[in-house]
């Protein structure tokens, strides 16, 4: 089968290798997938960077988190079907990941896929609402007709969180950097937006919101823009901090958040039950078939421009959600 290989650490167009390597063998917990259309986001760029802490350790490897494809061949204890049609996490961290014809899923993380979504779609779907549901709704208790502000909010991540918040009723203030990624976030569900290229953060947020602040903060970004986000909450509210597309992990000032009363918190998907996250399943997609939800995907490369889709994503050359699509 072909597959991207990562020989190496640096930037993308330098240590990723189209090659031809055997198709990975199904372990226990794990099934054999054909992929449909796989998502390009910004671990992938970590992992070839060497700088991903989740990543292969050591060695060549295929990277690739989240993929939409059919079921080739189920390993012991997964209960999944030749030909059905799933998205899925994939086994990126033995190297197995979802940049090649063939890879390995894990099977606790596979989804049916609603009818009405294409492979494309359905590979940018997974990972961005699974943690926007987990943050806005079991982590921040988000709730119709609070403040929502969404930091990196034309990125992938950032736009789900946009999307989701304004369907579960709350308002949406988006963060973007330029006039075209604050149009995107406000494509994608945002009422309002905040360039953070023109002025101060907070300031801005303060002044749409009357001076009263935001109730909940969706951070995917860290660094400057969470110091920011922090002198914009209300009273109670929550920070929930997903990522570091910055570069730098959110630093978190104990004694700023006891003087103002709020609460920060993490989330992300994997420390969830299976049956909780099917929970949570049932209900996005539930949202997406009523039309509630928007595919936050915006470019889709074919399979061999991987090292081009991951330079226009970390060079910011791209919105949402980037894929590549096997099938086009």
């Amino acid at each position: 089968m072909r597959a991207w290989v990562v020989e190496g650490s640096g930037a993308p167009d330098e240590v990723l290798r189209l090659t031809d390597r055997a198709a990975p063998d199904p372990q226990e917990g794990t099934f054999q997938m054909k992929v449909g259309a796989v998502g390009v986001g910004l671990p992938d760029v970590f992992m070839c960077r060497g700088v991903y802490p989740l990543g292969p350790s050591e060695g060549s490897f295929t990277p690739g988190q989240e993929v939409c494809g059919t079921v080739v061949e189920a390993g012991e204890g997964v209960d999944l079907n030749p030909g059905q049609r799933v998205m899925a996490v994939t086994s990126f961290q033995t190297g197995d990941g979802g940049f090649a014809e063939l890879c390995l899923g894990l099977g606790g993380s596979a989804f049916t896929v609603p009818d009405s979504m294409d492979d494309a779609a359905a590979a940018g779907f997974l990972i961005p609402y699974h943690t926007a549901w987990i943050g806005l709704v079991r982590r921040g208790g988000l709730k119709a007709a609070e403040t929502l502000l969404v930091l990196g909010a034309a990125g992938g991540t950032g736009a789900a969180a946009c999307s989701l918040g304004a369907a579960l009723g709350a308002r949406v203030i988006g963060v973007a950097s330029g006039p075209e990624r604050c149009e995107t976030a406000a494509s994608f569900g945002a009422h309002q937006t905040v360039d953070h290229r023109e002025g101060d953060i907070a300031a801005a947020v303060m002044e749409l919101t009357d001076g009263q602040g935001v109730d909940v903060v969706y951070d995917p970004v860290g660094g400057d823009a969470y110091t920011a986000a922090s002198r914009c909450v209300a009273r109670d509210a929550r920070i929930v901090l997903i990522g570091f597309a910055s570069g730098e992990w959110a630093p978190v000032n104990v004694r700023h958040m006891v003087q103002r009363n709020y609460s920060v918190v993490g989330a992300i998907p994997a420390r969830y039950s299976r049956e909780e996250r099917l929970d949570d399943h049932r209900e996005l997609s539930a949202l997406w078939d009523a039309g509630s939800l928007a595919s936050v995907v915006s470019a889709a490369y074919p399979f061999e421009e991987l090292p081009e889709a991951m330079t226009a994503l970390e060079s910011r050359q791209v919105v949402g959600r980037v894929v590549l699509d096997l099938g086009a």
